[in-house]
């Protein structure tokens, strides 16, 4: 799987959609399809000479410590020195250092999510949370602490994040989100929402959208996860050693084109800038979206789908149906298999891959936090943002799902497809590229 960047708008765009007297957004179909993303470069900063690199200081010796105990202080400035005698370093770096990031429901995986953010070195977090920490919080949740139990749980976090980098501006929400109006997303750069029901991630996504503001849901069950990426619509360089082959501007796939190209000499070779535009749709889409056609023309390419798609699409259901997470009753496990089953037969899945030692570990794993699972995961959604951050890399496109147990991470471009979509995603001329395997590179 390739990573990413992305742009991000100047002014909210409302399509006429309204929101509710209890905060629920009320949004039509054609509201979905956005204006492009404002490009945000800042002239005058790229126009800036670079800027001379002085001797590490006692709060980078800080900030860089666990590098410098690697490879000293003397390796630390000749590396500080390099990156930031490049312009392309310089751009990333101030988009990275300037941006504003939600980050909503502190459980386990956002915890990971923050720490790899503020660490990284964003401009300001926003955490945002009304639950209390209750004792089961304390199991993978290292934020917080014995003593915080019955504490606001953005609250109690909030001192050991600003201890990470005390640099990153650090700001709490206690605040219901069920309670914000679309405006309320328009500040910020980049809004990451875990571990919520289907029906709260796609009212802040459709109010993401409403404020063109990129949008991830994420979220993790035990040794299972997933993360879903709306960008809406992003650009981001990609940089290669230039071919003889002159690099079209055209589509690439169903979401992904070629916009534009640049060149630049390095090290005596001539580098070709590319810049992709992939375009996205919102989550209450992609939930009911079949898979592409690539992954189901094949009965072998549908043998390789994991069952947990259909296993998270059911839960969400069952969230919906009935207002809680299934229990151990048998009226629970029958309902939840039947919405398993039937989400399984709408994606045009094998039967014998739904199998019942995979439903019995699901359901078991429902609502628990595992430590290397959610640092994993949480470290994969954490770079993937910075990268649509600075805007480099491919990003997620658009549904990645993650089983801890046999360690896959499959990436399924998850789109509706009926005639208005050429107004959301770009038309189709070649097939998609699906299934790409995540990178397994544990998060630094």
């Amino acid at each position: 799987m390739e990573t990413s960047n992305q742009p991000v708008a100047e002014a909210p765009v409302t399509n006429g959609a309204t929101s509710t007297s209890n905060g629920a957004i009320d949004v039509s179909a054609q509201d979905f399809a956005q204006a492009p993303l404002n490009d945000q470069y800042d002239p005058q900063f790229q126009a800036q000479t670079q800027a001379q690199v002085q001797p590490i200081s006692a709060d980078e010796i800080a900030l860089y410590d666990r590098q410098i105990r690697l490879w000293g202080v003397k390796a630390q400035e000749k590396y500080l020195r390099f990156i930031q005698d490049s312009s392309d370093y310089q751009l990333t770096n101030h988009r990275l250092r300037t941006a504003n990031v939600l980050l909503i429901n502190m459980r386990a995986l956002a915890n990971e999510v923050a720490k790899n953010l503020v660490l990284a070195g964003i401009g300001s977090l926003t955490v945002l949370d009304s639950s209390m920490v209750v004792e089961d919080d304390l199991g993978a949740q290292f934020f917080i602490s014995e003593e915080d139990i019955g504490k606001n749980r953005a609250e109690a976090a909030a001192p050991q994040i600003r201890k990470l980098n005390p640099r990153v501006a650090l700001q709490v929400d206690t605040e219901d989100i069920q309670f914000k109006q679309p405006d309320f997303y328009a500040p910020f750069d980049m809004i990451i929402a875990t571990d919520l029901d289907i029906a709260t991630f796609s009212t802040i996504n459709a109010s993401c959208r409403l404020c063109n503001r990129p949008f991830y849901a994420s979220g993790t069950h035990g040794f299972y996860g997933y993360i879903f990426a709306d960008l809406i619509q992003h650009d981001y360089v990609i940089e290669r050693e230039k071919s003889n082959r002159p690099t079209a501007l055209a589509p690439e796939t169903f979401t992904r084109s070629i916009v534009a190209t640049s060149t630049k000499k390095e090290n005596g070779k001539v580098i070709e800038m590319v810049t992709k535009r992939e375009m996205y749709s919102p989550m209450v889409l992609a939930n009911t979206s079949p898979l592409p056609a690539e992954q189901t023309n094949a009965r072998r390419r549908k043998l390789q789908v994991p069952p947990l798609l259909s296993c998270l699409r059911a839960l969400w259901e069952f969230y919906t149906i009935s207002g809680n997470m299934p229990s151990h009753s048998h009226a629970d496990l029958a309902l939840f298999t039947s919405l398993a089953t039937e989400k399984h037969k709408e994606l045009q899945l094998p039967t014998e891959t739904l199998r019942s030692d995979f439903l019995r570990s699901f359901l078991q794993n429902i609502g628990s936090e595992i430590a290397p699972i959610t640092a994993f995961l949480g470290g994969q959604l954490a770079q993937d943002v910075i990268n649509v951050l600075g805007q480099r890399e491919q990003p997620i496109q658009n549904f990645l799902l993650f089983d801890g147990e046999e360690f896959k991470g499959p990436v399924y471009a998850l789109h509706p497809v009926f005639p208005d979509m050429d107004s959301i995603l770009n038309p189709p001329v070649a097939a998609p590229v699906v299934g790409a395997e995540m990178a397994m590179a544990m998060p630094v």
